[in-house]
């Protein structure tokens, strides 16, 4: 008997797969945590749920008797291996005994499972995989449906869906959250078709410009799908014939007209990074070059909303971290990235049992 069992996982939604773990983790140890990753994030068509309801569904699942003994812990996706591994450590660490016997009960499924093997540490309790069901399969019929045809569509999932996921599912799908995911999910899977016939998966190449200047970072409100009406750094994809930093200044001035020149981007250029976790955005792999720009305590640039902005605005650094769930993609993770020097932290972590 362990004295905790971990589990760690997506839940977008919860099927059978997902309890069927849990159950096994809730028969090893006297106590299990629920890792629930991808958190703190924007609703999206690959995470339309919040941590605060797929938990929900979770603990809606089984007993009371055992809800008493399931914690579940939100972390963020951090596109680095090494923190979020650190991330989840520190977690379980600050809901166990100490020296507790921690034991991760998972399955290989894919290339997406190799995170099992990042806890040494910790005893692996395997489990073989529960039939073939898989979240994808869920998600694609879900907003493939209507409102009104949700029911019919989830009908061939009926077995494997527990009552509270199904009432989640049919309660969220009259939301205007859902029109909007439902709108992005075709416009994604457009997009992706669009590339099929390709001979290799195709790999995107974009810029974008953190501009900083008195404190406060110039941000985007996205005109179009996908991330329609999130905040995002200006940015895009380069043009074929251009380099890398005239694709930089011709996004920055086309959805900003930031009032500043050339010369003084080239003076206050700070770095280039480059990003490119291979998950970091849905519309396929996507590699994007930032360039950290620092006007120090020049007046701030007027700037403008054009092209793919629908809006533009100077945000505080003090304030960003308040806007954790607003950001598109990556992009709250790339300023955490450029300004962790106690600019922008992490909230508190959260959790229920």
């Amino acid at each position: 008997m362990f004295d905790t069992a971990i589990l760690i996982g997506r839940f977008e939604p919860v099927h059978s797969g997902h309890l069927a773990l849990l159950q096994n983790a809730l028969a090893q140890a006297r106590q299990v945590i629920v890792i629930v990753g991808s958190a703190f994030q924007a609703r999206s068509p690959k995470n339309p749920f919040t941590w605060e309801e797929r938990a929900a569904m979770l603990l809606g699942a089984i007993p009371e008797v055992d809800r008493k003994r399931t914690t579940v812990l939100p972390i963020r996706d951090y596109y680095d291996e090494a923190r979020w591994v650190q991330a989840v450590q520190q977690a379980v660490a600050e809901h166990s005994p100490a020296k507790a016997n921690i034991g991760l009960v998972g399955h290989f499924k894919d290339a997406t499972s190799s995170y099992l093997s990042s806890f040494p540490t910790w005893r692996l309790i395997p489990m073989e995989r529960q039939g073939n069901i898989d979240a994808t399969m869920i998600r694609d019929a879900y907003f493939g449906a209507t409102p009104e045809t949700v029911q019919a569509a989830l009908q061939p999932f009926e077995s494997v869906l527990p009552a509270a996921t199904a009432a989640l599912l049919a309660e969220f799908a009259w939301r205007p959250e859902y029109l909007a995911l439902q709108e992005e999910w075709r416009m994604l899977a457009g997009y992706r078709a669009a590339w099929a016939s390709a001979p290799y998966p195709p790999v995107f190449v974009t810029v974008d410009a953190l501009l900083r200047c008195q404190d406060q970072i110039l941000l985007i409100r996205r005109a179009h799908a996908p991330g329609k009406g999130l905040l995002a750094l200006p940015g895009g994809f380069i043009e074929p014939r251009e380099s890398i930093w005239q694709s930089c200044l011709r996004e920055l001035a086309e959805e900003t007209h930031a009032a500043v020149t050339a010369e003084q981007l080239t003076a206050s250029l700070q770095s280039v990074d480059v990003f490119d976790h291979p998950d970091r955005s849905q519309r396929g792999r996507t590699i994007t070059h930032v360039h950290y720009f620092d006007l120090g305590n020049a007046p701030l640039p007027a700037v403008r909303a054009d092209d793919d902005a629908a809006h533009v605005e100077w945000l505080p650094i003090a304030r960003i971290h308040d806007h954790e769930e607003a950001f598109f993609e990556d992009h709250f993770q790339i300023l955490s990235h450029f300004l962790h020097r106690g600019r922008v932290s992490a909230p508190p972590l959260k959790c229920c049992a």
